[in-house]
């Protein structure tokens, strides 16, 4: 389905949207996710693929410059439908960012179909699923590509030691970012220990105070659904209209956030108050800081990593 064209693409305002559809399965079985090893059925599955694919043409014919960011429950790179819509969006003149949350369990040779200008994944490494040495030759995989990514890790004590080690063996250029186990406190010592692996772990140790803030959200950035509901973020429930029916565009604008904390990545870096669309340059779909890359991208020499924020 294509979408007419209501403005010129060089006058339309660029759209970032965070796209969640109906999956909800994952290949893998971590403690701290609701969706581990959940399984969906062939009727959902047909849904997602539906959902995702009509999301795809209302893309193609965008009257605005549009950057996805993929979040979906489940693990989205296992279906066939999510590599090839990936990759062809890549491809589109109207698209500057194409991203997903992925676990990288998926053999990375899909990307070759993609334009690796505007992909991106955002990767995440779970020690208890996954053997060491496989998620790092994947990281690795993926560098030679050529492909843009980070790789991650949820901040769990049991996870120190594993992702010290993969800081220690990935390059340099390759981002490891870190993420506050949701409802845990870190005292000085353990942030100063998770710091040590990433430099910007500082935004993520306590929940932001959000209420009343100015935010990117709802106005130059979306989150949408398998059915086209627009809402702000995946955080705010309040409706601001439908994608496909062209709805949500007389509710765009600059509100205040109704939430008294945002304590998750893909929400606070639109923060006004916090620094990260500076931090993050370049990389705010990926997870990538300015002062990082991937290998080819970067060419021969790396470029040192920048110091991390300082957040009491």
């Amino acid at each position: 389905m294509t979408v007419p064209l209501a403005l010129p693409r060089e006058t339309a305002r660029p759209l970032t949207i965070l796209y969640r559809g109906p999956l909800a399965s994952c290949d893998y079985d971590c403690g701290y996710c609701p969706f581990a090893k959940r399984r969906d059925s062939r009727e959902q599955l047909r849904s997602d693929r539906a959902a995702l694919e009509r999301f795809a043409g209302w893309v193609e014919g965008a009257p605005e410059r549009v950057s996805v960011l993929f979040t979906p429950w489940g693990e989205g790179l296992v279906r066939s439908w999510y590599r090839r819509v990936l990759a062809e969006l890549s491809h589109l003149p109207n698209v500057e960012r194409i991203a997903i949350q992925t676990n990288l369990s998926a053999r990375p040779s899909w990307t070759e179909a993609a334009d690796l200008r505007r992909l991106a994944l955002w990767g995440t490494f779970h020690p208890d699923q996954v053997p060491y040495e496989r998620f790092l030759a994947r990281c690795r995989e993926l560098r030679d590509r050529g492909v843009r990514f980070a790789a991650g890790v949820v901040g769990l004590p049991e996870h120190l030691d594993a992702a010290r080690r993969l800081r220690d063996d990935l390059p340099a250029d390759v981002y490891l970012w870190v993420n506050a186990a949701e409802g845990r406190t870190y005292s000085d010592a353990e942030a100063a220990a998770w710091t040590d692996i990433d430099p910007h772990f500082a935004f993520s140790r306590r929940p932001h105070a959000s209420l009343g803030a100015a935010c990117r959200t709802g106005d130059s950035v979306v989150s949408v659904d398998g059915d086209g509901t627009v809402r702000r973020c995946h955080f705010v429930p309040d409706v601001l209209g439908n994608l496909y029916d062209g709805s949500f565009r007389a509710a765009l604008g600059r509100r205040p956030c109704p939430r008294p904390l945002c304590d998750c990545h893909i929400g606070y870096v639109h923060m006004d108050a916090l620094p990260l669309y500076d931090v993050f340059a370049g990389g705010i779909l990926e997870r990538i800081p300015a002062a990082f890359g991937t290998g080819p991208a970067l060419g021969p020499q790396a470029r040192t990593p920048a110091a991390g924020p300082q957040i009491a």
